[in-house]
């Protein structure tokens, strides 16, 4: 699909792509899909194993991601998907306390999904978001 525009940030974006051969974001128009975004550190790979600091850190990679798309990042999220390994309390906590921090203007649509196992060894959250860039066909 030549037409589409594919994105993979520096550090864990370009190593993933070029480990597992998929992308971390594509744009679509003015629509930009990313992939799941974890709780690694964008540099190192490091995932952290409590899972608050895990969650904010995806919540980051998300908003790097789709900046790297181009996007202008959460403010133009209005799709939301979180799989969780467990789907418990202080998991949906650490979620709705990073819809407030990075989303205050508005609420969007969200499901929350528990998992046996993500992507990663350590991996306790992985985040899909679908963003709609207006500004992106001026």
């Amino acid at each position: 699909m030549a037409h589409l525009q594919y994105y993979a940030y520096k550090g864990m974006g370009e190593q993933m792509r070029e480990k597992y051969k998929y992308s971390q974001a594509v744009r679509i128009g003015e629509r930009i899909e990313i992939s799941g975004q974890g709780g690694w550190h964008p540099s190192t790979g490091k995932i952290s194993t409590e899972i608050n600091a895990q969650i904010d850190q995806a919540f980051e990679n998300v908003d790097l991601c789709l900046k790297d798309a181009g996007g202008k990042g959460w403010a133009e999220v209005f799709r939301v998907t979180s799989y969780h390994l467990p789907l418990n309390d202080e998991a949906i906590g650490a979620m709705v306390r990073n819809f407030e921090k990075w989303m205050p203007g508005h609420q969007p649509i969200w499901t929350c999904i528990g998992v046996a196992r993500l992507g990663l060894d350590d991996m306790r959250v992985e985040i899909e978001v679908v963003a709609h860039d207006s500004h992106a066909a001026k």
